[in-house]
Parts: C-alpha cells; sequence; structure tokens
C-alpha cells in the first residue's frame, strides 16, 4: 500500500530524530577525545548544543503531526554512533579519520533536511519549515566548518606527529 505524504514525512522525521542521536553520540565521543585539537573541540561543543535543539525541534514537529519518536531507531542509531566514535580511537590518524566521517555526516544530515523541507507543503505541515529550516542552517553552517578546516586539522596533526617523533 501506498504511503501518503504525511507518513512518509513521520517516517523522515522519527529518521531525522535518530540521526541526530547518532550524532549527539558521535560528538560526546570526540569532545572526550580532542583536547589536542581546541579549535575542533569548541566547535564540536558548539555543535553539540545545536544537535540537542535539533533533537527538541523535530520532537515539536512530530508532536506537531500527534506522533513520537521512534525509541528503537534513536537506540540503534545511538549505539551506532558510540561504534563509529571508538572505531577511529583504534587509529593514530584518529583526528583525521573523525574529520572525513563528520564532513560526510554533516552533508547526510542536510539532505535529510532538506528533504523533510520538500515533504512540508504536501504533508500539510508548513508548520515545521521553520523548525526544519533552523536546523538546516545550523547543519549548512557546521558543514562549512569542518569542510574549510580540513587543512588545518591536517597540518595540526602533521605538527603533533613531528613534535611527537622529535
Amino acid at each position: 500500500m501506498a504511503q501518503s505524504a504525511q507518513e512518509i514525512f513521520v517516517v523522515g522525521l522519527r529518521n531525522a530524530h535518530a540521526m541526530e542521536t547518532q550524532a549527539r553520540e558521535l560528538m560526546e565521543r570526540q569532545i572526550e577525545r580532542t583536547g589536542d585539537y581546541p579549535d575542533v573541540q569548541a566547535r564540536l561543543r558548539n555543535h553539540l548544543e545545536e544537535t540537542k535543539g535539533q533533537l527538541l525541534r523535530l520532537e515539536q514537529c512530530l508532536e506537531a503531526c500527534g506522533e513520537t519518536t521512534s525509541t528503537l531507531k534513536d537506540t540503534a542509531q545511538s549505539m551506532m554512533g558510540n561504534l563509529m566514535a571508538m572505531s577511529h580511537t583504534l587509529a593514530g590518524d584518529e583526528i583525521l579519520k573523525n574529520t572525513f566521517a563528520n564532513n560526510a555526516f554533516e552533508n547526510f544530515e542536510i539532505a535529510a533536511y532538506k528533504s523533510l523541507l520538500a515533504l512540508c507543503g504536501p504533508a500539510g505541515q508548513e508548520g515545521a519549515r521553520p523548525l526544519l529550516e533552523a536546523s538546516l542552517n545550523e547543519e549548512q553552517k557546521m558543514a562549512d566548518w569542518v569542510d574549510h578546516n580540513v587543512g588545518k586539522v591536517t597540518l595540526d596533526y602533521l605538527g603533533k606527529e613531528q613534535r611527537a617523533a622529535a
């Protein structure tokens, strides 16, 4: 049976909530391990707070639809976030792997919000638009920051390695 725009929108909201739950877990683990990279750590702390706000906005959108989050999806994504973060801790170049993964993840989040925004009209949920646009804007700013700092993080990592070798 074909799903209505409203049903697809609700599934998208639940998926986005699970995605942001995963992002929260990833950032919490990364913040713990980025003491040698204070700029990265500070930006992650800031974005973690934004992510908490995004989770609340998604919950507001779901409530407006008479729906709730998916505990199963949230729990699964939370576990995935922790596993992903931990998998990079084994690598000497953890900061680089995290930077590359964060670049990809931010763009994934951007696409998810753009998809939800496209569904607002057909799903009859125009009231969700400003909430979703706020989250999209935050994700775009974070994606830009990560993108513009790949080179700096790489050179900071190189300097750290060269100092350790000296």
